[in-house]
């Protein structure tokens, strides 16, 4: 095995921990909130969820752009991941040993986001530096993300039998191992990062300015994030009220879709380096959206199951390419800032999937839930093409293929 080898595989490792540790959470969340002090279900599942992933907005650019800054990778990972752990820690014991509020909890909730966002996205960044190809290294990086989705959501459902809180234990310990595992990789970022001007933001801001072209790997990575986001809240308690399944079924469920999506990632982002990346994201994307309204339109748990592996299976086709094209366009010293803000917007995406879709669920109900998110995401998909045949006309990657 070689180097560039080992590496890949211990950072794909590192991003599934993270992933699983995350996902564990979402089968009971109705039964989590409730256990930390909430009154309420769907309301207070959605801001527990959203607390995270607001965190995730604020701070992915921070991460980025330190370690673009430092020329390090590795220690910041380390930080991020032990970090999240103590956060993970702190959600399951200061609610009642402290007597917090619900709010209070949230506090904790989003510090737990700000330090574990940092984990994933340098684990990510990392992908990207290694040679072999930008499709492997993303593909290696999505199946990493779906294997711990996969197996986090029905491995979730049966520790919620165990209690409300073991989740977040297991969540807690999974991030330690992250930290383990990121020691054994060395560092391969630029040896020269880019110069210090103005603040994070604006370098952030910078990159994509002087990219404009990944803001159409940006865009998909919001709206693909956005279906993520509403399958994790309306999904989650769709399944349970329309259907009647408790938290272990309701995991499972989430593993039909989790489970093609994480087999199918290596091959398909090894395939986008082939015929490019225009056919997985676009065509992926519009056939993503009618799969997600399918889901929504069964009539039975056995339909909607079977619409849930379509979905995984479309979702694998599109999101290593989308991650690869990220790659693609960014300078080599700016690496840590384009994933950043890829991740700042998939971020956006997960965040919108869960206040837009608890929102309308809540006010209008499923139905309507899922017209939004499976409407939104083809729409978004058709109005993408001109972008797409810009970019190949710039000559900045092969987006149709070598």
């Amino acid at each position: 095995m070689t180097s560039t080898e080992r590496a890949r595989q211990l950072l794909a490792a590192v991003v599934f921990a993270v992933l699983l540790a995350q996902v564990l959470l979402y089968p009971g969340v109705p039964d989590l909130v409730a256990a930390v002090g909430a009154t309420t279900a769907l309301d207070a599942s959605m801001w527990f969820l959203a607390a995270e992933f607001a965190a995730f907005v604020a701070f992915a650019g921070v991460w980025g752009a330190m370690s673009d800054n430092l020329g390090r990778r590795v220690p910041l990972i380390v930080a991020g991941a032990v970090g999240g752990a103590v956060g993970y820690f702190a959600l399951a014991l200061l609610p009642a040993a402290l007597s917090l509020s619900f709010s209070e909890v949230l506090v904790v909730r989003a510090l737990q986001g700000a330090t574990t966002i940092g984990a994933f996205s340098l684990a990510m960044t990392m992908l990207m530096d290694l040679e072999g190809g930008h499709g492997k290294n993303m593909g290696a990086a999505g199946i990493a993300i779906g294997l711990g989705t996969a197996i986090g959501a029905p491995l979730g459902g049966r520790l919620y039998g165990v209690g409300a809180l073991a989740p977040v234990y297991a969540a807690g310990g999974l991030l330690l191992v992250a930290a383990v595992l990121a020691l054994l990789v060395p560092d391969r970022a630029p040896a020269e990062s880019p110069a210090v001007h103005g603040g994070r933001l604006r370098r952030a801001i910078d990159t994509l300015t002087a990219r404009p072209a990944l803001g159409v790997p940006y865009v998909f990575g919001f709206i693909d994030r956005f279906t993520a986001g509403f399958f994790a809240l309306v999904g989650t308690v769709y399944f349970r009220e329309a259907f009647g399944l408790d938290a272990a079924a309701t995991g499972l469920m989430l593993g039909l879709f989790f489970a093609p999506f994480a087999l199918l990632q290596y091959p398909f982002g090894v395939l986008s380096d082939s015929i490019g990346r225009t056919l997985p994201i676009v065509a992926g994307s519009a056939v993503y959206g009618l799969a997600v309204l399918a889901v929504g339109l069964a009539p039975t748990v056995t339909t909607a199951g079977a619409a849930m592996v379509g979905v995984g299976v479309i979702g694998a086709f599109m999101a290593p390419a989308t991650m690869a094209l990220v790659t693609d366009l960014s300078p080599d010293s700016g690496r840590g800032t384009a994933m950043a803000g890829f991740n700042v917007f998939g971020s956006l995406g997960f965040l919108g999937g869960i206040l837009i879709g608890g929102t309308v669920a809540d006010e209008v109900g499923f139905l309507a839930a899922f017209v939004v998110a499976g409407v939104l995401e083809t729409v978004i998909a058709l109005v993408s093409i001109p972008a797409f045949l810009k970019i190949g006309e710039t000559g900045e990657t092969a987006v149709f293929g070598r």
